[in-house]
Protein backbone atom coordinates (compact mmCIF):
# COMPACT_ATOMS: atom_id res chain seq x y z
CA UNK A 1 0.00 0.00 0.00
CA UNK A 2 1.42 3.46 -1.00
CA UNK A 3 0.55 6.95 -0.69
CA UNK A 4 1.97 10.50 -1.18
CA UNK A 5 2.82 10.01 2.66
CA UNK A 6 4.33 6.61 2.90
CA UNK A 7 4.32 2.90 2.25
CA UNK A 8 2.72 0.08 3.81
CA UNK A 9 4.16 -2.87 4.00
CA UNK A 10 1.80 -5.75 4.98
CA UNK A 11 2.34 -9.28 5.74
CA UNK A 12 0.33 -11.88 4.37
CA UNK A 13 -0.72 -12.42 7.99
CA UNK A 14 -0.48 -10.57 11.17
CA UNK A 15 1.31 -13.44 13.67
CA UNK A 16 2.67 -10.37 16.33
CA UNK A 17 1.69 -7.75 18.19
CA UNK A 18 5.04 -5.53 16.71
CA UNK A 19 4.81 -2.95 14.73
CA UNK A 20 7.79 -1.56 12.51
CA UNK A 21 7.92 2.25 11.59
CA UNK A 22 10.94 4.05 9.41
CA UNK A 23 9.75 7.88 9.87
CA UNK A 24 12.91 9.44 8.28
CA UNK A 25 14.41 7.29 5.83
CA UNK A 26 11.89 8.77 3.67
CA UNK A 27 13.87 10.35 -0.09
CA UNK A 28 11.10 11.04 -2.12
CA UNK A 29 12.66 15.30 -2.41
CA UNK A 30 9.81 17.38 -4.46
CA UNK A 31 11.97 19.34 -7.39
CA UNK A 32 9.87 22.46 -5.63
CA UNK A 33 11.60 21.99 -1.74
CA UNK A 34 15.11 21.61 -3.66
CA UNK A 35 14.81 24.78 -5.53
CA UNK A 36 13.92 25.77 -1.92
CA UNK A 37 17.11 25.27 -0.45
CA UNK A 38 20.02 26.60 0.15
CA UNK A 39 21.81 23.34 0.05
CA UNK A 40 22.58 20.89 -2.59
CA UNK A 41 20.69 17.60 -3.28
CA UNK A 42 23.73 15.54 -1.25
CA UNK A 43 24.01 18.22 1.99
CA UNK A 44 20.08 18.61 1.91
CA UNK A 45 20.26 14.45 2.77
CA UNK A 46 22.18 14.60 5.52
CA UNK A 47 19.26 14.22 8.32
CA UNK A 48 17.84 11.20 6.31
CA UNK A 49 17.87 7.67 8.07
CA UNK A 50 18.92 6.29 4.59
CA UNK A 51 18.63 2.88 4.16
CA UNK A 52 17.30 2.27 6.92
CA UNK A 53 13.74 1.68 5.57
CA UNK A 54 16.02 -1.36 3.78
CA UNK A 55 17.49 -2.68 6.92
CA UNK A 56 13.71 -3.27 8.15
CA UNK A 57 12.54 -4.59 5.44
CA UNK A 58 12.04 -8.08 6.37
CA UNK A 59 9.42 -7.38 8.71
CA UNK A 60 6.32 -8.50 6.76
CA UNK A 61 8.12 -11.89 6.05
CA UNK A 62 8.20 -12.13 10.54
CA UNK A 63 3.88 -11.56 10.25
CA UNK A 64 4.68 -7.58 10.90
CA UNK A 65 3.38 -4.53 9.27
CA UNK A 66 6.70 -2.18 8.00
CA UNK A 67 5.85 1.94 7.77
CA UNK A 68 7.76 4.13 5.75
CA UNK A 69 7.71 7.91 5.30
CA UNK A 70 8.11 8.78 2.09
CA UNK A 71 8.56 12.54 2.32
CA UNK A 72 12.06 13.11 3.75
CA UNK A 73 12.61 14.73 7.61
CA UNK A 74 14.33 18.08 5.90
CA UNK A 75 10.90 18.62 4.08
CA UNK A 76 8.47 17.34 7.32
CA UNK A 77 9.71 15.74 10.10
CA UNK A 78 7.43 12.93 11.14
CA UNK A 79 8.98 12.52 15.19
CA UNK A 80 7.96 15.56 16.29
CA UNK A 81 4.45 17.32 17.37
CA UNK A 82 2.09 18.55 14.42
CA UNK A 83 2.35 21.81 16.70
CA UNK A 84 6.01 21.86 17.04
CA UNK A 85 5.94 25.00 14.73
CA UNK A 86 9.46 27.15 14.46
CA UNK A 87 8.72 31.39 14.26
CA UNK A 88 12.28 31.18 12.54
CA UNK A 89 11.22 29.25 9.66
CA UNK A 90 7.91 29.76 9.59
CA UNK A 91 6.01 33.16 8.60
CA UNK A 92 2.69 34.00 10.69
CA UNK A 93 4.03 31.87 14.01
CA UNK A 94 3.85 33.49 17.19
CA UNK A 95 6.62 32.47 19.59
CA UNK A 96 5.59 29.94 22.33
CA UNK A 97 7.17 27.93 25.47
CA UNK A 98 10.51 27.07 25.27
CA UNK A 99 10.66 24.12 23.02
CA UNK A 100 14.70 22.65 22.97
CA UNK A 101 13.75 20.84 19.56
CA UNK A 102 12.30 24.23 17.87
CA UNK A 103 14.95 26.34 19.26
CA UNK A 104 17.67 24.18 17.82
CA UNK A 105 15.57 24.54 14.26
CA UNK A 106 14.33 21.14 14.75
CA UNK A 107 10.58 21.75 14.40
CA UNK A 108 8.21 20.00 12.33
CA UNK A 109 9.25 21.79 9.20
CA UNK A 110 12.89 21.67 10.01
CA UNK A 111 14.91 24.87 9.65
CA UNK A 112 18.40 23.16 9.73
CA UNK A 113 19.49 19.54 8.73
CA UNK A 114 23.00 18.37 10.55
CA UNK A 115 25.44 20.34 11.86
CA UNK A 116 23.32 23.14 11.82
CA UNK A 117 23.22 24.02 8.13
CA UNK A 118 20.31 26.21 7.33
CA UNK A 119 17.34 24.82 4.71
CA UNK A 120 16.07 28.05 3.32
CA UNK A 121 17.08 31.53 2.18
CA UNK A 122 14.05 33.18 4.27
CA UNK A 123 10.36 31.46 5.79
CA UNK A 124 7.89 29.87 4.39
CA UNK A 125 4.70 30.82 3.98
CA UNK A 126 2.27 29.35 7.14
CA UNK A 127 -0.11 27.97 4.38
CA UNK A 128 2.60 25.90 2.54
CA UNK A 129 3.66 24.47 6.70
CA UNK A 130 0.01 23.57 7.05
CA UNK A 131 -0.38 21.53 3.64
CA UNK A 132 3.13 19.54 3.91
CA UNK A 133 1.24 18.90 7.74
CA UNK A 134 -2.28 17.89 6.16
CA UNK A 135 -0.47 16.27 3.56
CA UNK A 136 2.36 14.26 4.76
CA UNK A 137 1.40 14.65 8.69
CA UNK A 138 -1.90 13.38 9.57
CA UNK A 139 -1.88 10.47 7.08
CA UNK A 140 1.42 9.41 8.56
CA UNK A 141 0.71 9.38 11.99
CA UNK A 142 -3.63 8.20 10.59
CA UNK A 143 -1.90 4.99 9.52
CA UNK A 144 0.01 4.45 12.60
CA UNK A 145 -2.13 4.98 15.06
CA UNK A 146 -4.64 1.95 12.74
CA UNK A 147 -1.69 -0.04 12.86
CA UNK A 148 -1.00 0.12 16.45
CA UNK A 149 -4.84 -0.35 17.42
CA UNK A 150 -5.15 -3.26 15.74
CA UNK A 151 -2.41 -4.97 17.17
CA UNK A 152 -4.26 -4.42 20.35
CA UNK A 153 -7.72 -5.76 19.23
CA UNK A 154 -5.52 -8.51 17.58
CA UNK A 155 -3.02 -9.73 20.36
CA UNK A 156 -3.80 -7.81 23.55
CA UNK A 157 -0.56 -6.03 23.30
CA UNK A 158 1.40 -3.37 20.74
CA UNK A 159 5.07 -2.77 20.48
CA UNK A 160 6.19 -0.24 17.93
CA UNK A 161 9.71 -0.47 17.07
CA UNK A 162 10.49 3.05 15.96
CA UNK A 163 13.53 2.55 13.31
CA UNK A 164 16.16 5.47 13.15
CA UNK A 165 20.25 5.76 12.34
CA UNK A 166 22.40 7.74 14.35
CA UNK A 167 25.73 9.77 12.95
CA UNK A 168 29.24 7.81 14.03
CA UNK A 169 30.70 10.99 15.84
CA UNK A 170 27.05 11.63 17.92
CA UNK A 171 28.24 8.27 19.56
CA UNK A 172 31.55 9.20 19.37
CA UNK A 173 30.98 12.01 21.70
CA UNK A 174 28.87 10.63 24.46
CA UNK A 175 31.08 7.15 24.77
CA UNK A 176 32.74 7.50 27.87
CA UNK A 177 36.73 6.80 27.98
CA UNK A 178 37.84 3.61 27.96
CA UNK A 179 34.38 1.82 27.29
CA UNK A 180 33.21 0.21 24.03
CA UNK A 181 30.74 1.95 21.93
CA UNK A 182 27.37 1.41 21.58
CA UNK A 183 26.62 0.48 18.10
CA UNK A 184 22.84 0.55 18.91
CA UNK A 185 21.07 2.90 21.80
CA UNK A 186 17.30 1.93 22.61
CA UNK A 187 15.47 4.46 23.48
CA UNK A 188 12.38 4.01 26.14
CA UNK A 189 11.90 7.52 27.16
CA UNK A 190 14.17 5.94 30.88
CA UNK A 191 10.88 3.55 31.37
CA UNK A 192 8.24 5.62 30.23
CA UNK A 193 7.86 4.33 27.08
CA UNK A 194 7.93 0.82 27.27
CA UNK A 195 7.93 -1.72 29.85
CA UNK A 196 11.14 -3.52 31.01
CA UNK A 197 10.45 -6.50 29.98
CA UNK A 198 10.02 -5.20 26.49
CA UNK A 199 13.48 -3.23 26.37
CA UNK A 200 15.23 -6.49 27.09
CA UNK A 201 13.49 -8.78 25.08
CA UNK A 202 14.67 -6.19 22.21
CA UNK A 203 18.39 -5.41 24.05
CA UNK A 204 18.39 -9.75 23.36
CA UNK A 205 18.02 -9.64 19.76
CA UNK A 206 20.52 -7.25 19.82
CA UNK A 207 23.19 -9.05 22.08
CA UNK A 208 22.13 -12.34 20.30
CA UNK A 209 23.72 -10.55 17.03
CA UNK A 210 27.03 -9.59 18.57
CA UNK A 211 25.89 -5.95 18.63
CA UNK A 212 26.78 -3.57 21.17
CA UNK A 213 23.54 -1.62 23.19
CA UNK A 214 23.60 1.28 25.15
CA UNK A 215 20.19 3.16 26.63
CA UNK A 216 18.59 6.15 26.15
CA UNK A 217 21.77 7.85 25.96
CA UNK A 218 22.38 9.87 23.99
CA UNK A 219 18.71 9.13 22.61
CA UNK A 220 15.80 8.77 24.79
CA UNK A 221 13.05 8.94 22.46
CA UNK A 222 11.17 11.56 20.60
CA UNK A 223 7.44 12.24 19.60
CA UNK A 224 6.29 9.03 18.68
CA UNK A 225 7.64 7.62 21.86
CA UNK A 226 6.14 10.55 24.20
CA UNK A 227 2.80 10.33 22.32
CA UNK A 228 2.46 6.21 21.70
CA UNK A 229 3.82 4.47 24.40
CA UNK A 230 1.49 3.35 27.05
CA UNK A 231 3.19 0.84 28.74
CA UNK A 232 0.45 0.58 31.10
CA UNK A 233 -2.17 0.11 28.34
CA UNK A 234 -0.09 -2.45 26.71
CA UNK A 235 1.19 -0.40 24.18
CA UNK A 236 4.88 0.14 24.16
CA UNK A 237 7.51 2.23 21.68
CA UNK A 238 11.37 0.92 21.41
CA UNK A 239 13.18 3.76 19.60
CA UNK A 240 16.14 2.20 17.79
CA UNK A 241 19.41 4.55 16.10
CA UNK A 242 21.76 2.24 14.70
CA UNK A 243 24.69 3.78 14.15
CA UNK A 244 25.29 4.40 10.29
CA UNK A 245 28.86 3.34 9.89
CA UNK A 246 28.11 -0.25 10.47
CA UNK A 247 25.92 -0.33 6.92
CA UNK A 248 26.88 2.77 4.78
CA UNK A 249 29.32 5.50 3.59
CA UNK A 250 28.09 8.83 5.91
CA UNK A 251 29.99 11.04 3.49
CA UNK A 252 28.44 9.44 0.27
CA UNK A 253 25.13 8.78 1.52
CA UNK A 254 25.81 5.20 -0.27
CA UNK A 255 25.62 1.38 1.24
CA UNK A 256 28.79 -0.07 2.79
CA UNK A 257 30.16 -3.23 0.45
CA UNK A 258 28.82 -5.06 2.76
CA UNK A 259 25.22 -3.91 3.62
CA UNK A 260 23.72 -7.01 2.24
CA UNK A 261 25.61 -8.95 5.20
CA UNK A 262 24.16 -5.91 7.51
CA UNK A 263 20.99 -6.30 6.13
CA UNK A 264 21.10 -10.18 6.59
CA UNK A 265 21.96 -9.73 10.54
CA UNK A 266 19.00 -7.24 10.97
CA UNK A 267 16.53 -9.86 9.59
CA UNK A 268 17.65 -12.32 12.53
CA UNK A 269 16.89 -9.52 15.00
CA UNK A 270 14.09 -8.50 13.54
CA UNK A 271 12.68 -12.61 13.71
CA UNK A 272 13.86 -12.36 17.36
CA UNK A 273 11.99 -9.34 18.35
CA UNK A 274 8.87 -10.11 16.03
CA UNK A 275 8.73 -13.87 18.38
CA UNK A 276 6.55 -13.93 20.70
CA UNK A 277 8.41 -14.95 24.20
CA UNK A 278 8.12 -19.28 24.87
CA UNK A 279 4.63 -19.35 26.74
CA UNK A 280 3.46 -16.16 25.35
CA UNK A 281 1.87 -16.69 21.83
CA UNK A 282 -0.53 -14.22 20.61
CA UNK A 283 -4.17 -14.33 20.53
CA UNK A 284 -6.06 -15.64 17.44
CA UNK A 285 -7.43 -12.98 14.94
CA UNK A 286 -11.20 -12.77 15.32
Amino acid sequence: MQSDAFTLHLPRRRSTPVVFSSPHSGADYPQTFVSQSLLDRHAIRSSEDAFVDQLFSAAPSHGAPLLAARMPRAYIDLNRAADELDPAVIEGIDRAPHNPRVSSGLGVIPRVVAGGRAIYRGKLPRGEAEARIRQVWHPYHAALKTLLDESLAQFGEAVLIDCHSMPHEAIEAHSRPGRPRPDVVLGDRFGAAASREVVERIETAFAAAGLRTARNAPFAGAYIAQAYGRPSRNQHVVQIEIDRALYMDEARIEPRADFQEFQRLMTGIIARIATPPEGRMPLAAE
